[in-house]
């Protein structure tokens, strides 16, 4: 008997390349941690050979939006991310990221969203990445620098202010060492107290390093209630004045009265389109998910407490029937849970299709892996897509979507080597059943695996097989590679 030709061959599947093109039926081989040949291959064999008949043969998802940066080190085996498809994991979004941080105690206020120790941050980019490298995670990662980690290394405990003109070089010149050594760009949290203060000329000082480099700027914006257009509009400003692409996150229009908005904003989004380079993303709730705010709760018509330090025994319930139990009104709660984090219903489903269908948009959980009680997003966004608007409202096509969640991504992350079926592309592969792949995890039950997810391979290495986790760790950190014209 002939040694195998293949280490893998994937047969007879529908394969979905991540382009937007129709799919087709065909044999998908790989050869080490790259895809070798795709065709008819029946007088090919394999040393692993798995008819795929009936089942869709697509790339392995990127999550473009993610707060992984701890759960990579502490949790490598990133069970959430593989039970539903994806491969890829972009972090240090929202101006959090694990470097250049070198404070000694426990991260404070809002790094605790995703640090919960000191033992996953590191003074440099490098550091860092060399903690993730260790750890040995199941899937690939790249990472952004945040800039409220930046303002908190640089300016100490002092953040209720603007950055001076030395504060902001200290920024920009700490943000160019990370674009050295690998970082994808910028991302920023003006939302946050960390950053609240900061000007835009602040941010546009800083970003001011990423055109040398080719980095990219993403942004959750400052606000995304009755200040969307004009938070969104800042976005763009620095992204032009930095030179660079630029990525609006979690795009979404909060509180009763903005429902419906998202019209205006998507059409200020399509025509910056044609001036730079800008994109979106998105997933597929009406419930946000932070720390607990007064503000937010005010907009949401149901406030779920997902974490809290001083009352662990709340979590998981809903602030007004905490409020109950506590003798005092919701808003009167919420200085006596804190710190704590919470799942705030303030959106519009009109407006989560509009923009999740909309020309450019991307998928990103925004999952929040150190919660307690987490959003379901964590555990079911990219199946959601594939069960809800693909199967069950067919708003959009299955092409369309394995492309918003793969090949877009990877363009407009510059992996070039991921994110598409095609030879010599890197075989991240997602094989999954059209017809039953959905989310499971819900608001009361959020950390149950998805339906539908078949077999999972990362760098050509099988993750999950017949919906089982294989135990086997092949993930690679990501860094950021030079664009291609």
């Amino acid at each position: 008997m002939t040694d195998p030709k293949f280490d893998v061959i994937l047969r007879n599947g529908l394969v979905v390349d991540g382009t937007g093109r129709p799919g087709f039926v065909a044999d998908l081989a790989i050869t080490g941690d790259r895809i070798a040949k795709i065709g008819s291959l029946r007088a090919e064999n394999a040393a692993l050979d798995i008819d795929v008949g009936g089942l869709v043969v697509s790339p392995g998802f990127i999550d473009v939006h993610t707060h992984d940066d701890a759960a990579l080190i502490v949790r490598p085996q990133m069970t959430a991310k593989l039970t539903q498809g994806v491969t890829t994991v972009i972090g240090g979004n929202c101006g959090i990221s694990g470097a250049p941080y070198d404070r000694q105690a426990a991260p404070p206020g809002l790094l605790r969203l995703v640090f919960k120790s000191d033992h996953c941050t590191a003074s440099t980019f490098g550091g860092y990445i060399a903690k993730v490298r260790e750890a040995g995670p199941a899937v690939n990662a790249g990472f952004l620098t945040g800039h409220c980690t930046l303002r908190m290394q640089v300016m100490d405990d002092d953040l209720e202010r603007p950055a001076t003109l030395g504060e902001t070089e200290q920024m920009k010149q700490l943000l160019a060492g990370c674009l050295q050594q690998g970082s994808f760009g910028l991302s920023t949290g003006l939302y946050y107290p960390p950053a609240r203060a900061a000007t835009t000329d602040e941010v546009i000082g800083v970003a001011a390093a990423l055109r040398e480099f080719g980095g990219m700027y993403t942004s959750h914006i400052r606000d995304e209630a009755d200040q969307v257009v004009e938070s969104l509009e800042e976005a763009l400003l620095i992204g032009r004045e930095a030179g660079v692409a630029t990525v609006v996150s979690h795009h979404k229009c909060m509180g009763q009265r903005n429902f419906g908005r998202s019209v205006e904003t998507l059409a200020l989004l399509a025509d910056a389109r044609t001036r730079q380079n800008v994109a979106w993303d998105v997933y597929p709730y009406t419930a946000a998910s932070t720390v607990l705010i007064e503000d937010l709760v005010a907009k949401s018509s149901r406030t779920l407490v997902t974490w809290c330090d001083p009352h662990p025994e709340f979590c998981a319930q809903y602030l007004e029937d905490i409020a109950k139990k506590l003798g005092c009104t919701p808003l009167e709660a919420i200085p006596k849970l804190q710190p704590a984090g919470a799942v705030y219903f303030l959106m519009d489903e009109a407006d989560v299709t509009r923009i999740l269908t909309s020309p450019n948009a991307m998928i990103g959980s925004d999952g929040l892996p150190e919660d307690a009680h987490p959003h379901p997003r964590l555990w079911g966004t990219f199946p959601r897509v594939l069960g809800r608007y693909v199967r069950e409202r067919g708003v959009l096509s299955l092409e369309s979507a394995v492309h918003r969640m793969s090949g877009l991504s990877a363009h407009h992350f510059g992996l070039h080597d991921r994110g598409r079926l095609a030879v010599g592309m890197y075989a991240d592969v997602c094989v999954f059943d059209p017809a039953s792949v959905c989310d499971t995890a819900t608001f009361e039950q959020p950390t149950t695996p998805a339906a539908g997810i078949h077999y999972v391979l990362v760098n050509g290495v099988v993750a999950l097989s017949d919906r089982v986790l294989s135990g086997l760790r092949a993930g690679r950190v990501l860094l950021r590679q030079p664009s291609i014209d």
